[in-house]
This record gives C-alpha cells, structure tokens and sequence, in this order.
C-alpha cells in the first residue's frame, strides 16, 4: 500500500495535487498529515518532514521502502507505476504540451502564488481585487495562466485541458482554488473549465476535508486575523 504525506488541506497546494491525482485516477493509498504548526528548523512539522525525505517538506510518497518527494516527482512515478490509468494523455504531442503545462506550473507563476496563497475556506474577494490594482507582476502571471488554459481548451474543446482527467488537471487544481478564493476575472470558457475542476470527486473530497480541519494558521493567513465566523 502507497502511503501519502501531505499537510493542512485548507493551505498545501502542494499536497493536494498527488492527493487528487491518485483519488480521481483510483489509486489506494493511505494518507498521513503532518500538521502546520510552523515551517521553522524546530518545529514539530519541520522534524517529522526531514525525517522523511531530504526536502523537508510535503508531499512526500512512500511505497515499499522507495521515498519519492516533490510533487511532480511522484506524479511521474505515478504514471510509470500505474500505467493502466493513463495519468498523462493518450498521443506524443499532446503528452508534451501536457508536460509543458504541468511544468510551468510547478515552477512558474511565483507572483500570483505568493500574493494569493491557498485558502480554500476563506473568501476573499476585496483582496483579490487590490491585489490587482496594486500589483502588475500578479496581473501578468494571471494573464498568463489564462492564455495558457484558453490555448489548450480552445485545442482540445474542453472540459479538461486534454479531454479527460490528468496530471496537468491535478496540477491546476489548486490555483483553481485560488481563483476562486479571491474572486478573480475569468472568461466564460475558464470559468467553465474551473467549474469542471472543482466537479472532480477527487478534488470535491479534498475541499470537504479542507472545510472541516477548522485549524487557523496565521502564517498562512496574511490578509486574516482569524477565520470567518461560523
């Protein structure tokens, strides 16, 4: 049995993506949290982490023995180790493209993910919309990331970037989230395509546990003094 290491629901995006690609694709695993109570060198989160892999962060994936950590590390062994899932489309090229995607993802758009971090249960729209006006770097990550989902919808005429559910999908997950969160424009084709994201029972199962941790992290919460009322 696979074993995932993963942190709070409501805040790892990073997390959430091989949690969502092995619950949708049906891959069994169990699941352990290793709870955010700081990201310092002494932090119970910190020791329990290292402990695990040399990263010292989440997710990481446990299966047999091998430890494998980074997230598109372990999708890709995923889809090597599962290859009756299909976890990257079916053709050469639309394989690349999907690679390509799924890479800019893991290592780009580093404006719009530091001022817009992970909160699934917060709605924060008025900060979505400063951060906007205040902030052009953001403004071009966004624009960015839509042109890039409206280029591949456009190709594969939707409801996922490649048709069906894969990596690529699992990957964009979170920023779906985030956009959510903090309300930001979108066309209709996007808005569609986010519809269909949140649709997914992996990423529905995800959310639901997101919702009920109830666990404020401040450190994760730079636009909130505590959680909204109940």
């Amino acid at each position: 049995m696979l074993t995932l290491h993963i942190g709070n629901k409501n805040y790892s995006t990073w997390s959430m993506r091989p949690w969502v690609l092995m619950t949708q694709a049906g891959i069994a695993f169990n699941e352990v949290m290793l709870r955010f109570d700081s990201f310092e060198p002494d932090s119970q989160f910190k020791r329990s982490a290292e402990a695990l892999s040399p990263s010292g962060t989440v997710p990481v994936l446990v299966d047999d023995g091998l430890v494998v950590w980074d997230s598109l590390s372990i999708a890709e062994y995923l889809a090597e180790r599962f290859p009756q899932h299909g976890l990257w489309p079916a053709t050469a090229a639309d394989r690349a493209l999907a690679r390509s995607a799924t890479a800019a993802m893991h290592s780009g758009f580093g404006a719009l993910r530091s001022h817009f971090p992970m909160n699934i249960e917060a709605s924060l729209p008025e900060v979505g919309a400063r951060i906007l006006r205040e902030q052009p770097d953001v403004v071009a990550d966004l624009q960015r990331l839509l042109a890039l989902w409206e280029s591949l919808l456009a190709r594969h005429d939707g409801p996922l970037l490649f048709d069906r559910f894969s990596i690529a999908d699992a990957f964009f997950a979170p920023v779906v989230m985030r956009l959510k969160t903090y309300a930001l424009p979108v066309s209709p084709r996007v808005a569609e395509y986010m519809a269909q994201v949140q649709a997914l029972p992996g990423v529905q199962g995800w959310v639901a546990a997101a919702l009920q941790e109830h666990d404020f992290r401040p450190f994760e919460e730079p636009y909130r003094q505590g959680p909204d009322p109940a």
